[in-house]
């Protein structure tokens, strides 16, 4: 259980097909497999808690066990991320997690993305959600695969929950894997889930304060993208500002603004993508 946000319990996979579930996953395990692990699918779950405290207080020896536990199971969250990501690479697959907080417009991107793409190169989705699988209809309305996973009162994915639904998706070489994590700023950018890219989505909508609020999620991201870009005549976002405090986080990290509703920008968003393929080999 997350220390810092309480979530735990089982995830539930399912798989969706033509905007409907198709069969529910819960059940399935992948021992047989190519990602075979010694572990159980409990879903992982956990976060620092006093990180950089380098002594312990008097009679605080609950919080250290818990420090300890967190540390333990961010390990194996970890090496199950290692086995994910070597089993993309050789695949050549590229594997984005698309991380942001809710209603910033991850899924209205994929619906447009993939409708744009046509299979060029061939997407599959892996879609997170506490409950519901509306947005995996949605999805899945545009003839991609999607993979649904409800996390329950859980506030992000983890490796475990992705290794399964990869092995339920198989997907074809050279193609991509989009990962809509749960919407939250937070505790998503703890977890490694074996991705090739960290893509951190931030609304025009939202105000341009979220890197300096949340800086941990954006130092970590490979590509911002700045949504929602045709509402910025009539929103109080501060382009320059919100640009400088990403590049000062994550120096290396390339910024696009983009809009699913009018294109502006989704030509430099898939030129990304397909410069982000990895070569086979």
């Amino acid at each position: 259980m997350c220390a810092t946000c309480g979530c735990s319990g089982r995830a539930r996979l399912r798989l969706v097909r033509d905007g409907e579930v198709a069969g529910d996953l819960a059940e399935r395990h992948g021992h047989d497999h190519e990602f075979h692990h010694e572990h159980d699918y409990e879903p992982v779950t956990g976060a620092w808690e006093g990180e950089g405290e380098e002594e312990e207080r008097p009679h605080d020896h609950a919080r250290h066990r818990t420090v300890l536990l967190q540390q333990k199971v961010l390990a194996k969250n970890d090496a199950i991320a290692a086995n994910n990501r070597a089993w993309l690479r050789d695949r050549g697959v590229l594997a984005v997690n698309l991380m942001s907080s809710p209603g910033a417009g991850k899924t209205t991107l994929l619906e447009r993305t993939a409708g744009d793409l046509a299979g060029d190169p061939r997407i599959s989705v892996i879609e997170g959600d506490q409950e519901t699988a509306l947005d995996a209809s949605r999805i899945s309305a545009t003839g991609v695969s999607v993979v649904q996973i409800n996390t329950g009162v859980g506030c992000h994915l983890d490796a475990a929950m992705v290794e399964r639904a990869l092995y339920t998706l198989d997907p074809l070489p050279g193609s991509v894997v989009m990962i809509e994590n749960v919407g939250n700023l937070v505790c998503p950018a703890l977890f490694d889930l074996g991705e090739t890219a960290r893509i951190v989505l931030a609304s025009v909508t939202e105000g341009a304060d979220k890197p300096v609020k949340y800086p941990h999620m954006f130092r970590r991201a490979d590509l911002v993208l700045v949504t929602k870009a045709d509402l910025l005549p009539y929103v109080d976002f501060d382009v320059a500002r919100h640009a400088a405090d990403v590049k000062r986080l994550s120096p290396d990290a390339r910024m696009i603004q983009v809009s699913a509703t009018t294109g502006e920008g989704m030509a430099d968003w898939y030129s990304w993508l397909r410069l982000s393929l990895p070569v086979r080999g």
